[in-house]
């Protein structure tokens, strides 16, 4: 009776942990471990349904993504290819169970672009310098840690990283031939409204700016006095098995010193070029880290409290996070599946879907990006 007691007693002091029964992690350049829909529980007649859907709504934009990028982004002032770019593949996608592969579909070993799939990489490399702290708290503010005018001004000094973050900086000026004021312009007015316009407040309003983004990847640049490629290789990628294909490129002209060192600062996102380069399976691998909580096998990667900062409604957007999307109930909600999903999305239809509840990582590139809600819940009607 008295182990009965003690076994009882363990037992409710064991942490719970919804959504980390991840059973399988793949090893390098090895053949990703399979599960029949039988053995996963998983209606496999809806299941093929929803890969079927995937395949039959490619992302309508031209595959020479050049093309693509001047036509998606053509109401932006002087908008220009400043990085590189790459012709793409078609539909390709996984779909993984507590890790294990039970549905693939394309070519999931191609490296593609993968656009604003990025920033959630970027978020990442925020996190890993908080946690080591390099980065005593994201709401610090920036010119505390950058020092060389990016910062300054009685506006620009108000920014912290959690602004950056969430883009709600309002951040203003140019990096590296782009202006804050003319990217992803408003639908209303032109140029002299858009490039006069006070800059609200920070904190205020969110958003979607890549210039400003890339101030982000330019501050933690500095911050880690190194490129984020190789902190990103070192840190995560070289710790998760990825394959040694994947790329993170900046604009051609997007180049630092710090301690006499010339080094390349990168982008944020692909809208005028360079982004991160990467497969299917490499984005899955990623994917898969953050299903676990940020843990990989035994060994605790990204800390458990970043991943839950990470995935924290922001102040004026309960959809976005420190860029990762959030399937709250807002204006990019996916009615009828979890409000615990969250998402990281790029131009063209590049997705990596996290839903811990179901155990799943959902990869899914050149999509059409408005069909992604229904092809999730398509997958939902095969797991339930």
């Amino acid at each position: 009776m008295k182990n009965l007691i003690t076994i009882a007693f363990l037992i409710a002091y064991i942490p719970f942990s919804n959504g980390q029964n991840v059973q399988y992690f793949p090893e390098r350049n090895a053949v990703w471990q399979e599960k029949s829909s039988k053995e996963i529980k998983v209606n496999s007649k809806k299941l093929s349904e929803a890969v079927a859907f995937a395949e039959a709504n490619e992302y309508s934009g031209s595959r020479d993504l050049r093309i693509a990028i001047l036509k998606g982004f053509e109401r932006e002032p002087f908008h220009q290819i400043l990085g590189p770019t790459k012709k793409r593949g078609g539909p390709a996608g996984m779909i993984l169970k507590k890790g294990y592969l039970i549905a693939k579909w394309g070519d999931t070993k191609r490296v593609d672009m993968t656009f604003s799939v990025t920033k959630s990489f970027l978020s990442t490399m925020a996190g890993l310098a908080e946690d080591q702290r390099l980065i005593s708290n994201t709401n610090d503010r920036v010119d505390s840690y950058i020092w060389d005018g990016t910062f300054a001004g009685n506006h620009n000094s108000k920014i912290t990283w959690h602004h950056l973050l969430q883009q709600n900086s309002a951040w203003s000026g140019e990096l590296w031939g782009g202006n804050d004021w003319a990217d992803r312009p408003p639908k209303e007015g032109g140029i002299d409204d858009w490039k006069f316009e006070t800059p609200k407040e920070p904190g205020s309003v969110m958003e979607y700016n890549d210039v400003r983004v890339n101030v982000l990847a330019y501050s933690l640049t500095h911050v880690w006095r190194q490129p984020m490629p190789k902190v990103l290789k070192e840190h995560v990628m070289d710790k998760i098995g990825a394959s040694s294909t994947w790329r993170w490129h900046g604009y051609e002209k997007a180049w630092t010193e710090i301690d006499g060192i010339r080094m390349k600062s990168v982008t944020g996102g692909g809208h005028s070029g360079a982004g991160i380069f990467i497969s299917t399976e490499d984005m899955a691998r990623f994917g898969l880290l953050f299903l676990n909580n940020g843990k990989w096998k035994d060994k605790q990667i990204i800390s458990e409290s970043w991943i839950q900062k990470a995935t924290t409604p922001s102040e004026p957007n309960v959809n976005y996070g420190y860029m990762w999307w959030l399937n709250k109930k807002g204006n990019r909600h996916w009615q009828g599946l979890s409000e615990n999903i969250y998402y990281a999305a790029g131009f063209g239809g590049n997705f990596i879907v996290i839903d811990k509840e179901n155990d799943l990582v959902v990869v899914t590139r050149w999509l059409e990006p408005s069909k992604i809600g229904d092809f999730m819940k398509l997958l939902n009607t095969a797991i339930d």
